[in-house]
């Protein structure tokens, strides 16, 4: 009996042992990728959070323009190969690029010309890549014209970002507490905001107030506006030309970042290259 007992938790060992792990299946090399979540430089305040007056940092001002210069360098270490900017096609990025070469747009406070740009001319990559996209909620509109909807009009009712909850007023001073002010420098503020807790709880945001909109409204404009699009950014990611030498940084809102961390922590084409461990 005892030798029978034996036998049968030696069989078992050996199944466990040769198991696979579910990443052993998908072990064929990936392209590196590093999504850097930043605030808008220039503060158009079109988001939900908007960042007052007196919290905005000019990072043209001579001791920010040095912590600028110090987070353009630690993001160099990455090496990227192609630069993924969220703008639209219509943006022109590439027409910006060269001109931004020539010595053109260097008092322009956007990250696009700041941290992408900079960072393009600087390691010699003459082309940017734009993949800023609309919504599926978007196309809804152009399609079947939302505003005259009764469906359109009651699913989105409500849905504007200002609850007053408990949570939803937690989350004012969470993003409050962000903005670089509250830090020593841009680069410790952007090590912060790039974290993997701090995009877990940034995307939580997205999970609260206005998503608990009666049954499922607030869910499904969740899904069809804000989640949709990142997906379809995430596609456009996809779409550039890439092989597994490259290395892709894509430059974002970081309400962006948030969601596609979780997109590219669960692709097996990618390997997702954490901020902080550069």
């Amino acid at each position: 009996m005892k030798t029978l007992i034996y036998c049968l938790l030696v069989c078992f060992s050996t199944f466990l042992t040769a198991q696979k792990k579910p990443s052993e299946y998908f072990s064929n090399p990936k392209t590196k990728v590093l999504v850097v979540g930043s605030f808008h430089f220039d503060y158009p305040n079109l988001d939900a959070h908007k960042t007052e007056k007196s919290d905005q940092v000019d990072v043209l001002a001579p001791k920010t323009a040095k912590e600028v210069t110090e987070l353009v360098e630690y993001i160099k270490k990455f090496k990227p190969t192609k630069i993924a900017i969220e703008a639209w096609p219509k943006w022109n990025a590439n027409q910006k690029l060269k001109e931004y070469s020539e010595g053109k747009h260097r008092d322009k406070r956007d990250e696009r010309y700041q941290l992408a740009m900079r960072i393009a001319t600087e390691l010699k990559l003459n082309e940017l890549f734009s993949i800023d996209a609309a919504s599926v909620w978007g196309d809804f509109e152009e399609k079947f014209g939302k505003q005259d909807s009764v469906y359109f009009n009651k699913i989105s009712q409500d849905y504007d970002f200002q609850s007053d909850d408990a949570i939803s007023n937690q989350y004012n001073d969470f993003f409050k507490s962000s903005e670089p002010k509250s830090f020593t420098s841009i680069l410790e503020n952007f090590k912060y905001m790039n974290s993997k807790e701090y995009h877990q709880y940034e995307y939580g945001a997205y999970l609260t107030g206005d998503f608990k909109l009666r049954d499922h409204d607030g869910a499904d404009m969740l899904s069809m506006y804000w989640y949709n699009r990142n997906l379809r950014m995430f596609r456009n990611i996809q779409n550039i030309p890439h092989n597994t030498e490259d290395r892709i940084l894509v430059i974002a809102g970081n309400g962006h970042a948030s969601v596609l961390r979780q997109l590219f922590t669960s692709s097996p084409e990618f390997d997702y290259i954490e901020f902080n461990s550069l």
